[in-house]
């Protein structure tokens, strides 16, 4: 990804940032719906990308599930798949 999308060097330290919180709060990011239920929607680093995640409650795991490019057409942020 850093490589693909030509990310600066230290975007592996900003996308770690963005996921510290989930774990005191994992349900902060907005749960999705359709297809893409039962993950949830956090925002990473920049505005344009999308943290997927789940968070597994009888675990207390959170799981990064991927990462998306917001502005794509397929990411998973239209208000169709929120709820």
């Amino acid at each position: 990804m850093i490589a693909t999308l030509s990310l600066p060097f230290d975007t592996r330290e900003r996308v770690r940032r963005k996921l510290e919180p989930l774990e005191r709060f994992p349900w902060l990011g907005k749960e999705l719906g359709g297809r893409w239920h039962p993950l949830r929607l956090a925002y990473g680093p920049w505005p344009w990308m999308f943290i997927l995640y789940s968070y597994e409650e009888a675990e207390d795991l959170v799981l990064v599930v991927g990462f998306q490019d917001g502005r794509s057409s397929t990411a998973a942020r239209s208000s169709s798949a929120v709820r």
